[in-house]
């Protein structure tokens, strides 16, 4: 259990990061400083620097808070599960929709304010880099088997990328709505897209192969000589 030291840290971060929300989303970005959101968060300027270099640092960390709590349900599930099968269960795990509520809006701001890209693009880079550390931490309980760099960041990659298509679909559907309905919609777009990439992108409409092993056995019959040892010989014709 984490201590009380850690628990009110956590608290003085997630407050710090409520409030540099709520100023994007009532000022706009640019329109608010380090000092703005230290009096929102009740703290001093001193104290935001121990947690955050820059308000877009702060702003960024919405997307963390999510990453951090799908990244603790990864962990929590068997070591020996395949990589994408434990990250897909660890997002049903989030099965409260509004966890995704404050990833949501930040993006949704995001799309209309391009300075925001700046924040965005540094929460991307964040995630990649807590993703690769987590498929260090699974692969170092398989028998001292050391993942290779690049399997390591294209897999990163590749959910980073999934999810930032999830929301894309998303945002295009429900054009920044933050009801239930539309979150919901968000988190199952999300599960999708890890199951998409766990299955290695079969199209979902793609019909089953079909099972050709009786075309393959009656070709095989057809292929086979006829068995003459016991055929009644044909009498000499002369």
């Amino acid at each position: 259990m984490p201590s009380r030291r850690e628990l009110n840290k956590a608290a003085t971060r997630q407050a710090i990061t409520d409030a540099a929300l709520a100023l994007l989303r009532s000022n706009g970005p640019g329109n608010f400083t380090v000092e703005d959101i230290a009096d929102a968060a009740g703290i001093s300027r001193r104290t935001f620097f121990n947690y955050f270099g820059s308000t877009e640092a702060a702003i960024a960390a919405v997307t963390f808070g999510f990453l951090d709590k799908a990244l603790q349900q990864f962990r929590l599930r068997p070591a020996g599960e395949p990589f994408m099968e434990s990250a897909r269960a660890a997002l049903v795990e989030l099965a409260d929709p509004m966890t995704v509520a404050p990833l949501a809006e930040l993006y949704s701001l995001g799309q209309a304010n391009p300075q925001l890209s700046r924040s965005e693009l540094e929460a991307w880079d964040h995630c990649t880099a807590q993703i690769i550390a987590a498929a260090r931490e699974r692969s170092g309980g398989d028998a001292g088997i050391e993942l290779d760099e690049l399997y390591l960041r294209a897999l990163a990659g590749s959910v980073i990328s999934c999810g930032k298509a999830a929301m894309d679909v998303w945002f295009a559907r429900c054009g920044g709505s933050l009801t239930p309905d539309s979150l919901s919609s968000l988190r199952q777009l999300l599960i999708d897209s890890m199951s998409l990439l766990g299955s290695g992108f079969a199209r979902p409409d793609s019909p089953p192969a079909a099972d050709t092993s009786a075309d393959t056995s009656a070709a095989a019959q057809a292929t086979i000589p006829a068995d003459t040892s016991t055929a009644t010989p044909s009498p000499d014709r002369h």
